[in-house]
């Protein structure tokens, strides 16, 4: 069996890109370039005791897809404690919405965004009690 270890978000505009993950999810950011040779921006989500993992940020190469079009890519999902909370920090920092809001029934609320690179992802907020 083989685990999901690390993620990667292509940007078009890497300081845009940077300042929306750090704004929605207070995202700490790392300056990983020197690793790679290139500009390569590390993402800690989250304490290393906690379950999940840590990604990157990195220069696209071509222009950022159209919204409304296809997926280029994995879906990240990011769990929170807030799904209305998070929605407006989202659209605050310049995402928009991709799904909206729905019940996983007797699960959780789930919906999907655009970030500023057009790149789409999910937020999770756990609850038993969505319908």
């Amino acid at each position: 069996m083989s685990r999901v270890v690390h993620f990667e978000i292509h940007a078009g505009d890497l300081p845009r890109a940077i300042e929306f993950y750090r704004t929605v999810f207070d995202w700490q950011v790392e300056d990983w370039g020197a690793f790679v040779g290139a500009p390569y921006f590390g993402l800690v989500t989250g304490p290393d005791d906690q379950p999940g993992i840590n990604g990157a940020i990195l220069g696209r190469g071509y222009d950022n897809p159209e919204v409304g079009g296809p997926v280029a890519g994995a879906v990240i999902t990011v769990q929170v404690d807030d799904f209305d909370t998070t929605a407006e920090r989202i659209l605050a920092a310049g995402g928009s919405v991709a799904l909206p809001k729905m019940a996983l029934t007797g699960m959780a609320w789930q919906g999907y965004f655009h970030d500023t690179e057009n790149n789409v992802f999910g937020i999770h907020q756990p609850d038993p009690e969505a319908k």
